[in-house]
């Protein structure tokens, strides 16, 4: 081929080219709008640092605390759906929350202090045990063996420090032997937190205060936003949220979508499957077919959770980098029980994406409560991932929600509830038993 004839061929594809390029672009500019939001309506990409928030959606949040960012409100009540099916499935489960007046989810026994053991708990929504109904709560099953009232004051998506700071706000008026912090391995992640958006992308209205370890200590950064109306306008604290939430640079930018959209859209394999499978799903769907063979929903599902994997790989990495300020708050902790005279309980829980696609050979947080047995002879520890394991492997039969897990099903919180007698409550509750007929 001459000189000539290659340049008149490549002029030739030129156009071709340029032209696949842009409809590449479009794709994925589509897909990622279209697809990008995941089965739970969390994004896997961020489109802009300051989504609109309007009066209608602030006047939603009902649960806006300014001290805490948010926290469940007393004598409500809630019904709601579970999402207990995949995609394309009709299934549904409706649940039941209910919260008395302290804000505590509800309990079948009434408070007692003369009881021969007390407990209460705090932490985040596998605290609350979001999911299920009222009677199926770690809490409700404590209270059935202990014959007593157990407070239940976890919040959804609580890190440790946020439970700590409802616990020094509560327990003055709800105090009990014992307290058990309940949190999932996401704490590391949320502790770090100060607008959830910058890590769950979309998660606009969750700003909170968190803690900083300056060469040893602690020093609380109090929430940036002092009324709820103040959400409205978030931008104009751009910088102290950029500053104060660890995630904006590491996590949030990398995640920014721009043009180039196909560089954003590839960048992930499991991202163009869950396009791929969303997009048949739909097809399914619009038409009332399926595709022999493939059994759509289900693939969708699996890219679903395994999109986890990347924010698995982060938190990770946070445990290795950060965990100095987890142990100083559990310091916090340890040392409130000592000042008000109770027994702390630490219970690790975690999420079916950690067991998924964390390290086969332990779990994101490592030797995390390893290291807190040694540090605070006071505390009592409990690691549910090391007793929750069943005999088949099956992890995922642990939790009511199928694809990426949800909460864990009522067997599993009357089985937590269990190890929490058999490891932190129960040998005591005999000594109390028998002192109190002597």
């Amino acid at each position: 081929m001459t000189g000539v004839t290659r340049k008149a061929a490549l002029a030739a594809i030129a156009p071709l080219v340029v032209l696949g390029a842009v409809a590449l672009e479009v794709v994925s500019y589509l897909a990622l709008r279209r697809y990008g939001q995941g089965i739970d309506g969390m994004s896997t990409v961020a489109w802009e640092e300051f989504p609109e928030i309007t009066p209608e959606l602030l006047e939603k949040f009902s649960s806006f605390d300014a001290r805490l960012g948010w926290s469940p409100q007393p004598n409500t009540k809630k019904r709601k759906d579970t999402g207990d099916h995949l995609p394309g499935e009709e299934l549904e489960t409706v649940v039941e929350y209910s919260t008395d007046e302290y804000g505590s989810r509800i309990s079948q026994r009434e408070r007692d202090p003369d009881a021969d053991v007390t407990l209460s708990t705090y932490g985040d929504s596998y605290c609350f045990c979001r999911g299920v109904n009222d009677d199926e709560t770690i809490q409700h099953y404590l209270s059935e063996r202990l014959d007593t009232h157990v407070s239940n004051y976890g919040g959804g998506n609580y890190g440790f420090d946020q439970a700590l700071m409802r616990l020094e706000r509560k327990y003055p008026e709800d105090p009990t032997d014992y307290v058990a912090v309940i949190v999932t391995a996401s704490s590391m992640a949320r502790i770090l937190s100060v607008w959830k958006h910058y890590q769950e992308f979309g998660n606009v209205l969750a700003v909170k205060p968190r803690y900083t370890l300056e060469d040893g200590e602690l020093e609380r950064l109090s929430n940036p936003i002092d009324e709820k109306d103040d959400m409205l306008d978030l931008e104009s604290r751009a910088e102290t949220l950029r500053a104060e939430d660890h995630h904006y640079d590491p996590w949030f930018l990398s995640h920014l979508a721009g043009f180039p959209y196909t560089s954003s859209f590839l960048q992930y394999p499991d991202q163009v499957r869950y396009a791929l499978y969303g997009a048949l799903t739909d097809l399914e769907s619009r038409y009332d077919v399926s595709v022999p063979g493939i059994d759509a929903g289900a693939r969708l599902a699996e890219a679903d959770t395994a999109l986890e994997k990347p924010k698995v790989d982060y938190h990770d990495d946070l445990y290795d980098e950060e965990s100095d300020l987890f142990e100083a708050l559990v310091g916090e902790f340890v040392d409130y029980a000592d000042e008000q005279e109770f027994t702390p309980v630490f219970v690790m829980v975690q999420q079916l994406r950690y067991a998924k696609f964390g390290p086969e050979d332990r779990p994101i947080y490592g030797d995390l409560l390893g290291r807190l047995d040694e540090r605070y002879d006071d505390l009592q520890t409990v690691d549910m991932a090391e007793r929750l394991t069943p005999d088949d492997g099956d992890v995922e039969s642990l939790y009511v929600r199928r694809g990426e897990g949800g909460h864990y099903s009522p067997q599993t919180n009357e089985r937590i509830a269990e190890v929490l007698l058999e490891e932190a409550v129960e040998e005591d509750v005999g000594e109390k038993s028998t002192a109190s007929h002597d």
